[in-house]
């Protein structure tokens, strides 16, 4: 669609709304951004927009008039397709794209696409270093924090866009097309959203259904819904594994990660690189494969492996305190995520979890406990809901707090020299704080007063 004078709603004024108001105002469209809480303030949204946007910005109920002469809608990932309004304009035969359709649409370059319930932020960041050491033009962008609409007009024909995509991303393309897509792994979240697990794992896989035979989708082998689901892929499969070798894929052998399409190649031993758990080798395996079929040389790859540390609120360490070891996973916002955590520490831990309730079920997250946890300190909304699955599962060392400074100082008394105390909440953050970030950053702010 060629925007040049188009009329196009932006839904949604957080980050990637704003971006994508910046990118179709380069474009020459003419640009509303809605908002349908009217409380919101107007002029602030404006100031984001920056000097010179002839931006109309529209709060409260969106009036029916308006509707009649748009060409486009623009949806930001954090607003539900669903919402009656959204279902109206469709109904009207108005195209309604996402922000990831759209910064696509108008850049250029070779995308790779990274989704998946768990890992996609330090796949996406490892990928990232990896191709910035083999290519000049590179963008890390997506749900990792800056907006492929931010990005788009900068990059070129021989641009790499480096794309992490959550499943609201992926609601709402229609030609996106990554050169080289993959799907870390697929558990149970954001069901309050899509409601269903088939439609989050439907979505999910959307990442790769324009993709063609001759285009890769790197998969984990040992995920049952992903074993499930190559069938319906287009693209040619290309598999890695932590548990078993492969006629031709990415497998953890012993200590050694070993790469075969064609040869086999040794890349390095989990001793070469600085990340914790077989979770993190999942995590390095899919990006060196996405790598590998970029055609990035071989000692391009292990040296970025090798220097890569983990990304900043997951499973981070924050400091060593009384001889008791601090980390920070405030990215753990679901169960499985959790689990990985609990499943990295290898001495006695002080678990903090608890927060937004997103519908997840906790039984599995309180078995990985094991004899490892020690104590779980709650807090936030879904504190009752642990609390009763934990009792239940018969783990009964349970402290309750009323906020996270509260929490640090609960496990810190808790814990003992050789102990370590780690906060991965198995929920989202949105109960009591803006976003993960906020709660992980006020983690180590609390860590370090102790």
């Amino acid at each position: 669609m060629d925007l040049q004078g188009k009329k196009v709603l932006v839904f949604g004024a957080g980050i990637s709304g704003i971006g994508s108001c910046g990118l179709l105002e380069k474009e020459g469209a003419e640009v509303i951004l809605y908002d349908g809480n009217d409380k919101k303030d107007a002029e602030a949204m404006k100031a984001q927009l920056g000097e010179g946007s002839k931006v109309r910005v529209v709060l409260g109920a969106f009036p029916e008039e308006e509707m009649e002469s748009l060409d486009l809608v623009v949806m930001s990932p954090g607003v539900p397709t669903d919402l009656p309004v959204v279902l109206a304009m469709k109904e009207k035969g108005i195209p309604v794209w996402g922000e990831i359709e759209l910064a696509y649409v108008c850049g250029k370059g070779d995308v790779l696409g990274i989704t998946g319930t768990n890992g996609k932020t330090t796949t996406t960041s490892l990928l990232g270093e990896i191709m910035k050491n083999a290519r000049d033009s590179v963008f890390v962008v997506g749900n990792i924090g800056t907006p492929y609409t931010n990005a788009a007009a900068d990059t070129r024909e021989d641009s790499v866009i480096v794309a992490e995509l959550s499943s609201f991303q992926l609601e709402s393309i229609h030609t996106f097309h990554p050169k080289v897509s993959a799907v870390l792994n697929i558990t149970p979240d954001h069901l309050n959203r899509h409601h269903t697990m088939e439609c989050y794992i439907d979505t999910k896989a959307r990442i790769a259904e324009n993709q063609t035979k001759d285009q890769i989708c790197v998969l984990n082998y040992e995920d049952e819904h992903l074993q499930k689901l190559a069938a319906k892929i287009p693209a040619d499969i290309f598999w890695f594994s932590s548990k078993r070798p492969l006629e031709r894929g990415i497998w953890l052998d012993g200590e050694d990660i070993i790469y075969k399409d064609g040869e086999e190649i040794k890349i390095c031993t989990i001793h070469d690189m600085q990340l914790l758990g077989v979770h993190n080798y999942e995590n390095v395996m899919a990006a060196v494969a996405i790598t590998m079929h970029m055609g990035v040389p071989v000692e391009c790859i292990r040296k970025a492996v090798a220097e890569f540390k983990a990304v900043e609120h997951r499973i981070e360490f924050v400091r060593e305190v009384a001889g008791v070891k601090y980390y920070n996973d405030s990215k753990g916002t679901n169960p499985d995520a959790a689990i990985k955590a609990v499943e990295a520490m290898v001495t006695p831990t002080v678990v903090i979890g608890g927060g937004y309730d997103k519908q997840s079920s906790y039984e599995e997250w309180i078995a990985s406990f094991g004899d490892k946890v020690k104590c779980l300190v709650l807090l936030g909304a879904t504190a009752d809901k642990i609390e009763e699955t934990a009792r239940k599962a018969g783990f009964t060392n349970i402290v309750r707090v009323g906020s996270l400074k509260e929490a640090v100082e609960a496990s810190a008394a808790q814990a003992q020299s050789g102990d370590a105390v780690l906060l991965s909440p198995a929920c989202a953050s949105w109960d009591m704080f803006k976003s993960y970030e906020q709660r992980g950053t006020l983690f180590k702010e609390y860590v370090n007063q102790l």
